[in-house]
Protein backbone atom coordinates (compact mmCIF):
# COMPACT_ATOMS: atom_id res chain seq x y z
CA UNK A 1 0.00 0.00 0.00
CA UNK A 2 2.83 2.60 1.20
CA UNK A 3 4.70 1.39 -2.11
CA UNK A 4 1.55 2.67 -4.38
CA UNK A 5 0.97 5.81 -2.44
CA UNK A 6 4.13 6.37 -3.66
CA UNK A 7 3.86 5.79 -7.51
CA UNK A 8 0.78 7.84 -7.19
CA UNK A 9 2.93 10.75 -5.63
CA UNK A 10 5.48 10.20 -8.97
CA UNK A 11 2.66 10.68 -11.34
CA UNK A 12 1.71 13.90 -9.95
CA UNK A 13 2.55 16.68 -12.76
CA UNK A 14 5.47 19.03 -11.47
CA UNK A 15 4.18 22.51 -10.38
CA UNK A 16 4.23 24.75 -13.87
CA UNK A 17 6.63 27.31 -14.06
CA UNK A 18 5.31 30.74 -14.32
CA UNK A 19 7.48 33.24 -16.09
CA UNK A 20 8.55 36.23 -14.11
CA UNK A 21 6.62 39.70 -15.35
CA UNK A 22 8.84 42.94 -15.47
CA UNK A 23 6.33 45.77 -14.34
CA UNK A 24 5.10 47.38 -16.59
CA UNK A 25 5.74 51.11 -16.68
CA UNK A 26 2.84 53.67 -16.65
CA UNK A 27 2.91 57.13 -18.84
CA UNK A 28 3.07 60.00 -16.00
CA UNK A 29 0.08 61.93 -16.45
CA UNK A 30 -1.00 64.91 -15.66
CA UNK A 31 -4.02 64.67 -12.80
CA UNK A 32 -6.92 67.01 -12.24
CA UNK A 33 -9.68 67.69 -10.15
CA UNK A 34 -12.61 69.50 -10.02
CA UNK A 35 -15.36 70.48 -8.08
CA UNK A 36 -18.43 72.82 -8.11
CA UNK A 37 -21.62 73.86 -6.15
CA UNK A 38 -24.37 76.61 -6.19
CA UNK A 39 -23.40 76.83 -2.23
CA UNK A 40 -25.82 77.82 0.68
CA UNK A 41 -27.72 80.87 -0.30
CA UNK A 42 -27.76 81.33 -4.29
CA UNK A 43 -30.91 79.69 -6.51
CA UNK A 44 -28.51 79.00 -9.23
CA UNK A 45 -24.90 78.28 -9.72
CA UNK A 46 -23.20 81.10 -12.24
CA UNK A 47 -19.70 79.75 -12.49
CA UNK A 48 -18.37 78.14 -15.23
CA UNK A 49 -15.95 75.04 -15.99
CA UNK A 50 -14.28 73.91 -19.07
CA UNK A 51 -11.81 71.89 -19.03
CA UNK A 52 -9.55 70.42 -21.85
CA UNK A 53 -6.45 66.90 -21.14
CA UNK A 54 -4.85 65.11 -23.29
CA UNK A 55 -2.10 63.25 -23.69
CA UNK A 56 -0.02 60.79 -26.38
CA UNK A 57 1.64 57.68 -26.26
CA UNK A 58 3.46 55.51 -28.85
CA UNK A 59 5.88 56.30 -31.81
CA UNK A 60 5.43 60.01 -31.19
CA UNK A 61 4.42 61.98 -27.66
CA UNK A 62 3.08 65.26 -27.69
CA UNK A 63 3.93 66.81 -24.19
CA UNK A 64 0.80 66.84 -21.51
CA UNK A 65 -1.58 69.25 -22.34
CA UNK A 66 -4.44 70.73 -20.02
CA UNK A 67 -7.00 73.94 -20.59
CA UNK A 68 -8.50 74.85 -17.41
CA UNK A 69 -11.23 77.73 -17.71
CA UNK A 70 -12.97 79.03 -15.00
CA UNK A 71 -16.12 82.10 -15.59
CA UNK A 72 -17.93 83.37 -12.48
CA UNK A 73 -21.12 85.20 -13.89
CA UNK A 74 -22.55 88.06 -12.94
CA UNK A 75 -25.99 89.78 -13.92
CA UNK A 76 -29.49 89.46 -12.41
CA UNK A 77 -32.42 87.04 -14.73
CA UNK A 78 -29.51 84.15 -15.30
CA UNK A 79 -27.62 86.60 -17.11
CA UNK A 80 -24.44 85.85 -15.15
CA UNK A 81 -24.63 81.93 -15.95
CA UNK A 82 -25.09 83.08 -19.80
CA UNK A 83 -22.39 85.23 -19.43
CA UNK A 84 -19.83 82.62 -17.66
CA UNK A 85 -20.86 79.58 -20.03
CA UNK A 86 -20.35 81.63 -23.15
CA UNK A 87 -17.19 83.35 -22.16
CA UNK A 88 -15.26 80.17 -21.20
CA UNK A 89 -16.55 78.45 -24.98
CA UNK A 90 -14.92 81.34 -26.57
CA UNK A 91 -12.06 81.35 -25.41
CA UNK A 92 -11.54 77.79 -25.17
CA UNK A 93 -12.54 77.73 -29.11
CA UNK A 94 -9.84 79.98 -30.07
CA UNK A 95 -7.28 78.42 -27.70
CA UNK A 96 -7.48 75.06 -28.93
CA UNK A 97 -7.72 76.23 -32.57
CA UNK A 98 -4.53 78.66 -32.15
CA UNK A 99 -2.35 76.42 -29.98
CA UNK A 100 -3.32 73.24 -29.63
CA UNK A 101 -4.02 72.42 -33.30
CA UNK A 102 -0.75 73.45 -34.05
CA UNK A 103 0.37 70.81 -31.97
CA UNK A 104 -1.17 68.35 -33.20
CA UNK A 105 -0.36 69.31 -36.82
CA UNK A 106 3.31 69.48 -35.13
CA UNK A 107 3.87 73.22 -36.36
CA UNK A 108 6.67 75.44 -34.89
CA UNK A 109 5.59 78.66 -34.31
CA UNK A 110 7.08 80.94 -36.64
CA UNK A 111 8.02 84.70 -36.70
CA UNK A 112 4.45 86.13 -37.69
CA UNK A 113 2.66 83.81 -35.77
CA UNK A 114 1.07 85.00 -32.26
CA UNK A 115 3.10 84.04 -28.76
CA UNK A 116 0.92 82.00 -26.31
CA UNK A 117 0.31 84.89 -24.44
CA UNK A 118 -1.18 87.04 -27.14
CA UNK A 119 -3.17 83.70 -27.93
CA UNK A 120 -4.89 83.67 -24.56
CA UNK A 121 -5.21 87.66 -24.64
CA UNK A 122 -7.02 87.33 -28.11
CA UNK A 123 -9.22 84.73 -26.46
CA UNK A 124 -10.38 86.51 -23.53
CA UNK A 125 -11.22 89.37 -25.79
CA UNK A 126 -12.95 87.73 -28.44
CA UNK A 127 -15.04 87.24 -25.20
CA UNK A 128 -15.79 89.94 -24.02
CA UNK A 129 -17.19 90.52 -27.62
CA UNK A 130 -18.73 87.50 -27.27
CA UNK A 131 -20.53 88.20 -23.62
CA UNK A 132 -21.41 91.71 -24.72
CA UNK A 133 -23.48 91.02 -27.75
CA UNK A 134 -25.28 87.31 -26.79
CA UNK A 135 -25.55 88.37 -22.88
CA UNK A 136 -26.34 91.97 -22.32
CA UNK A 137 -26.58 93.19 -18.95
CA UNK A 138 -24.09 90.27 -17.90
CA UNK A 139 -20.61 89.77 -17.25
CA UNK A 140 -18.26 87.42 -15.66
CA UNK A 141 -14.22 86.88 -14.71
CA UNK A 142 -12.48 84.67 -16.79
CA UNK A 143 -9.62 82.62 -15.71
CA UNK A 144 -8.14 80.98 -18.38
CA UNK A 145 -4.84 78.56 -17.54
CA UNK A 146 -3.02 76.74 -20.24
CA UNK A 147 -0.71 74.29 -18.99
CA UNK A 148 1.64 72.11 -20.80
CA UNK A 149 4.57 69.70 -19.28
CA UNK A 150 5.02 72.20 -16.36
CA UNK A 151 4.15 75.38 -17.66
CA UNK A 152 1.15 77.54 -16.87
CA UNK A 153 0.23 80.30 -19.23
CA UNK A 154 -2.43 82.27 -17.65
CA UNK A 155 -4.86 84.76 -18.77
CA UNK A 156 -6.81 86.36 -16.28
CA UNK A 157 -9.99 89.38 -15.67
CA UNK A 158 -11.81 90.01 -12.28
CA UNK A 159 -11.67 88.10 -8.59
CA UNK A 160 -11.05 84.30 -9.40
CA UNK A 161 -8.00 83.34 -8.39
CA UNK A 162 -4.73 80.98 -9.60
CA UNK A 163 -2.91 79.76 -6.77
CA UNK A 164 0.57 77.83 -6.95
CA UNK A 165 0.12 75.08 -4.59
CA UNK A 166 3.43 73.62 -2.62
CA UNK A 167 4.64 71.98 0.23
CA UNK A 168 5.10 75.71 1.76
CA UNK A 169 1.27 76.70 1.27
CA UNK A 170 -0.67 79.25 -1.38
CA UNK A 171 0.62 81.60 -3.35
CA UNK A 172 -1.89 83.49 -5.47
CA UNK A 173 -0.65 84.48 -8.93
CA UNK A 174 -3.45 86.43 -9.92
CA UNK A 175 -4.36 89.90 -9.03
CA UNK A 176 -8.15 90.46 -8.47
CA UNK A 177 -9.66 93.58 -10.18
CA UNK A 178 -12.01 94.61 -7.50
CA UNK A 179 -12.44 98.22 -5.97
CA UNK A 180 -11.08 96.69 -2.79
CA UNK A 181 -8.16 95.29 -3.79
CA UNK A 182 -7.42 98.15 -5.95
CA UNK A 183 -7.91 100.84 -2.62
CA UNK A 184 -5.62 98.51 -1.26
CA UNK A 185 -3.22 98.72 -3.65
CA UNK A 186 -3.58 102.70 -3.15
CA UNK A 187 -2.93 102.75 0.60
CA UNK A 188 -6.97 103.49 1.06
CA UNK A 189 -7.53 100.32 3.04
CA UNK A 190 -5.70 97.85 4.70
CA UNK A 191 -6.26 93.83 3.82
CA UNK A 192 -8.31 93.46 7.19
CA UNK A 193 -10.52 96.31 6.09
CA UNK A 194 -10.99 95.07 2.92
CA UNK A 195 -12.16 91.69 3.41
CA UNK A 196 -15.22 93.10 5.32
CA UNK A 197 -15.82 95.90 3.48
CA UNK A 198 -19.45 96.45 2.18
CA UNK A 199 -18.09 96.37 -1.85
CA UNK A 200 -15.42 93.73 -1.57
CA UNK A 201 -17.53 91.87 -4.26
CA UNK A 202 -17.47 95.22 -6.50
CA UNK A 203 -15.47 94.38 -9.84
CA UNK A 204 -13.73 97.26 -12.11
CA UNK A 205 -12.62 94.92 -15.05
CA UNK A 206 -14.94 92.17 -16.09
CA UNK A 207 -15.74 90.44 -19.24
CA UNK A 208 -19.06 91.57 -21.15
CA UNK A 209 -18.32 94.90 -20.22
CA UNK A 210 -17.74 96.13 -24.06
CA UNK A 211 -15.11 98.30 -24.93
CA UNK A 212 -10.91 97.64 -25.12
CA UNK A 213 -10.34 95.13 -22.20
CA UNK A 214 -6.89 95.00 -20.03
CA UNK A 215 -6.22 91.36 -19.83
CA UNK A 216 -3.99 90.12 -17.40
CA UNK A 217 -1.12 87.37 -18.12
CA UNK A 218 1.30 85.54 -16.28
CA UNK A 219 3.72 82.65 -16.86
CA UNK A 220 4.85 79.95 -14.21
CA UNK A 221 6.64 77.31 -13.80
CA UNK A 222 4.40 74.59 -11.45
CA UNK A 223 7.56 72.76 -9.39
CA UNK A 224 7.61 69.22 -8.41
CA UNK A 225 5.10 68.48 -5.61
CA UNK A 226 3.51 71.24 -6.45
CA UNK A 227 -0.22 72.15 -8.25
CA UNK A 228 -2.12 75.18 -9.65
CA UNK A 229 -5.52 75.31 -8.23
CA UNK A 230 -8.21 77.36 -9.80
CA UNK A 231 -11.38 79.18 -7.86
CA UNK A 232 -14.20 81.40 -7.47
CA UNK A 233 -14.52 84.08 -4.68
CA UNK A 234 -17.11 81.84 -3.29
CA UNK A 235 -13.92 79.51 -2.27
CA UNK A 236 -11.16 81.42 -1.39
CA UNK A 237 -13.46 84.27 0.40
CA UNK A 238 -14.93 81.08 2.40
CA UNK A 239 -12.35 79.71 3.29
CA UNK A 240 -8.88 81.57 3.28
CA UNK A 241 -5.41 80.74 2.23
CA UNK A 242 -4.32 78.91 5.08
CA UNK A 243 -6.91 76.56 5.30
CA UNK A 244 -7.69 75.32 1.33
CA UNK A 245 -3.53 74.98 1.88
CA UNK A 246 -4.65 72.85 4.66
CA UNK A 247 -6.98 70.98 3.03
CA UNK A 248 -5.07 70.24 0.20
CA UNK A 249 -2.38 68.74 1.50
CA UNK A 250 -4.38 66.52 3.53
CA UNK A 251 -6.02 65.13 0.66
CA UNK A 252 -4.81 62.19 -1.11
CA UNK A 253 -5.03 63.12 -4.98
CA UNK A 254 -7.03 66.44 -6.67
CA UNK A 255 -10.29 64.74 -7.27
CA UNK A 256 -10.63 64.68 -3.04
CA UNK A 257 -9.42 67.91 -2.73
CA UNK A 258 -11.69 69.42 -4.82
CA UNK A 259 -14.95 68.24 -3.08
CA UNK A 260 -13.34 68.65 0.28
CA UNK A 261 -12.49 72.25 -0.52
CA UNK A 262 -16.35 72.89 -1.77
CA UNK A 263 -17.87 70.81 0.92
CA UNK A 264 -15.91 72.96 3.82
CA UNK A 265 -16.68 76.45 1.87
CA UNK A 266 -20.32 75.26 2.36
CA UNK A 267 -19.93 74.49 6.01
CA UNK A 268 -18.66 78.08 6.52
CA UNK A 269 -22.04 79.45 5.36
CA UNK A 270 -21.77 78.69 0.77
CA UNK A 271 -22.78 82.02 0.53
CA UNK A 272 -21.82 82.30 -3.16
CA UNK A 273 -21.23 79.55 -5.79
CA UNK A 274 -18.13 77.45 -5.13
CA UNK A 275 -15.35 76.32 -7.52
CA UNK A 276 -12.30 74.94 -7.54
CA UNK A 277 -9.84 73.37 -10.39
CA UNK A 278 -6.85 71.56 -9.01
CA UNK A 279 -4.15 70.10 -11.48
CA UNK A 280 -0.77 68.62 -11.09
CA UNK A 281 1.56 68.05 -13.71
CA UNK A 282 3.68 64.91 -14.27
CA UNK A 283 6.06 64.03 -12.13
CA UNK A 284 8.45 63.31 -15.36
Amino acid sequence: MAFLKRLRRSKTRPRELRPKLEPVKTPSRMRVGWATDVGRVRTHNEDAVLIVQTSQEGGETMPPFGLFILADGMGGHQSGEVASAMAARRAARHILHEVYGRLLLGQDRSADQPSVSEVLVQAVTLANTAVAVGAPGGGTTLTCALVVDRQAHIAHVGDSRAYLVSPDGLKQLTRDHSLVDRLVEMGQLTAAEAANHPQKNVLYRAVGQGGMLEVDTYLHSIPLHSHLLLCSDGLWGALGDARMAEIIAASPNPQVACQSLVRAANQAGGRDNITAILVTPPAE
